[in-house]
């Protein structure tokens, strides 16, 4: 047996043994063996109260003014064109009641095409896009409704196994009406056979809260001769609430 194949199947192994046991709410478990540093990085005590006055005073702050239309198209943001397949992400924000939640604060970052992160510590032998800063903004609007025109992330190597890769995935932080309803979330691609083998994703063991992470291709989004389009709307607070992102 090759060391890549051995490596998987243990990996393949400890997340069918704890999907087996019973998960939080349909949340990430906030300690997940395969996924390495959740092991390091996950909360250890119990939560402190704060005052809620208090944590008001460090919640965002922004008017329609500070998020300008251009930063929702990350394909126009320099002065040339991104290289990779051009797509629409578009959905709507919703609280538990199947509300909008409007004018609240989406923001998104990921990968290039190529699978790589404009920042300094990535070091992923893979080509850097100086057309393609991988960072956006926008408002929701009256419907709760947000849309990012951007280009497809790649899939990278992350070393928390032999071949590990993650699936090609988009960040989401969104800041809701209320303090305690920031969500930060990834939001992942129909059909991509890395997801079965992302210790990050599988650490949402139920697979009906795992799915709500994945977009749906939606052909009425997409642009004749331009983009494809995807749809994902996000859920705040309540039972359906979208997973957040693992610890």
């Amino acid at each position: 047996m090759t060391p890549t194949l051995e490596s998987q199947r243990q990996i393949s192994a400890e997340i069918a043994a704890l999907h087996a046991a019973d998960g939080p709410a349909g949340q990430p478990r906030l300690a997940f063996p395969p996924y390495r540093s959740s092991i390091l990085r996950h909360p250890s005590r119990d939560p402190r109260p704060a005052d809620p006055e208090g944590a008001e005073l460090v919640a965002p702050v922004f008017g329609h003014r500070d998020v300008d239309p251009v930063e929702a198209d990350l394909t126009v943001q320099h002065g040339g064109e991104p290289i990779g397949e051009r797509i629409v992400v578009q959905g709507r924000v919703l609280d538990g009641d199947g509300r909008p939640v409007r004018r609240q604060l989406v923001e998104i970052w990921q990968a290039n095409a190529a699978g790589r992160y404009r920042h300094e510590r990535d070091r992923h032998p893979a080509p850097d896009d100086p057309n393609f800063t991988g960072a956006g903004r926008c408002l929701t609007d009256d419907e709760g409704g947000y849309r990012f025109v951007t280009i497809r992330p790649g899939p990278y190597p992350w070393r928390n196994h032999h071949n590990a890769w993650r699936p090609a995935h988009i960040h989401f932080s969104l800041f809701g009406s209320e303090f305690t309803q920031r969500l930060v979330t990834q939001m992942y691609f129909p059909a991509d056979p890395l997801l079965a083998l992302d210790p990050i994703a599988q650490s949402i063991t139920d697979p009906r809260a795992r799915q709500r992470l994945v977009a749906a291709y939606d052909h009425d989004l997409s642009e004749p001769e331009w983009l494809l389009g995807y749809r994902w709307d996000v859920v705040l607070t309540g039972a359906h609430r979208t997973p957040v992102e693992a610890p």
